[in-house]
């Protein structure tokens, strides 16, 4: 709304181009004084007075529309709910169109569908590729997760490949050293290839720590070009030949296993999503606590109450003299008899 202030500065050097037209068709009309003598009523300052508390009262309420907000305070809350952290592979094989529109975009909608189903759970985001990091700790606040979640691309990591040890170690760290009775997941979404670390072992290390590994494999097994950014041409290796991803789902399916998870491989249907839902609704749940930052005050009503004020301040202003008022003097003193 902030962006209709704009119009202000247009006002403004419409108003003073119409003045000054006006005043020129004036002295076209007849000499400026002898105008002055027929028009003593006339006034020069009032139209200019109430086009500026017109122009004031516009921008208040610009601003009322954009309702100005402050004042925050800080509160826990607790909820019932069960705590996951997702995994995405954003390495350049994420870019392949075996699934429609390409492999990220793909988990992308999977996964905002998974957070539309949450109400009282947490979630984060770990993104990996050659290197892991997180991208979103873990929160409540699905409304961040989402925009966190849009934002991510390849571009985000520059040192390709599929470390998905890393990642599963980064996201078992996301969940702090707390235990927890709620259920805990990590949900792995990656096409496999070109494994770089022991992702299997750190999957028995989070089953240990009592967090299952589902994962969800985003590809077909017979593989597809990556197609380059901007560019109607495909990635080539280092002998010109054009490099085909193919999704590793022996890979997945062992990383699975070893974190007492499930494995399904997404496609252009529901039927991932369908199936991941059904097992996070199979873990325990449990009171987890959250701070939020909420309760902000509205403070557009000041903004309202002065803006009023100056719109009827400029209704009652007329645009010609007050002989009345001005005879009025509240200051003149008795003369003493």
């Amino acid at each position: 709304m902030l962006w209709w202030l704009i119009t202000i500065p247009v006002f403004v050097v419409a108003y003073i181009v119409y003045t000054k037209r006006k005043r020129r068709q004036l002295v076209e009309f007849g000499d400026p004084e002898l105008m002055a003598q027929l028009m003593p009523d006339a006034s020069k300052s009032r139209p200019t007075w109430k086009f500026c508390l017109l122009m004031v009262a516009l921008v208040l309420l610009i601003v009322t529309a954009a309702r100005p907000q402050f004042g925050q305070k800080e509160k826990t809350i607790k909820r019932q709910g069960i705590e996951v952290m997702v995994a995405l592979d954003i390495s350049n094989s994420m870019l392949a169109e075996d699934v429609a529109p390409n492999r990220l975009d793909r988990a992308k909608q999977m996964l905002s569908k998974m957070m539309d189903n949450m109400v009282d759970d947490k979630v984060g985001l770990v993104v990996f590729a050659g290197e892991a990091f997180t991208q979103l700790p873990i929160t409540c606040d699905y409304v961040s997760a989402k925009m966190f979640l849009n934002t991510t691309s390849p571009a985000l990591i520059q040192s390709q490949g599929t470390a998905i040890g890393a990642a599963l170690r980064t996201a078992m760290a996301s969940f702090g050293t707390a235990e927890s009775e709620a259920g805990r997941a990590i949900v792995l979404i990656t096409d496999g290839e070109n494994h770089e670390d022991d992702a299997v072992a750190m999957a028995k290390q989070a089953h240990e720590h009592g967090i299952q590994v589902f994962v969800i494999g985003i590809g077909k097994p017979e593989g597809s070009p990556i197609p380059k950014a901007g560019t109607n041409e495909y990635m080539k290796d280092r002998s010109g030949q054009v490099v085909v991803s193919k999704l590793n789902e022996e890979m997945c399916q062992q990383i699975a296993a070893a974190g007492h998870g499930v494995y399904v491989r997404c496609d252009n249907t529901n039927t991932a999503m369908r199936a991941l839902q059904k097992e996070l609704d199979e873990l325990a749940t449990a009171e987890l606590e959250t701070t939020v930052y909420a309760d902000y005050n509205e403070q557009y009503q000041s903004f309202v109450l002065v803006a009023l004020l100056l719109l009827v301040i400029e209704f009652f202003i007329m645009m010609r003299k007050n002989h009345r008022l001005a005879r009025m003097d509240l200051f003149k003193e008795k003369s003493d008899n």
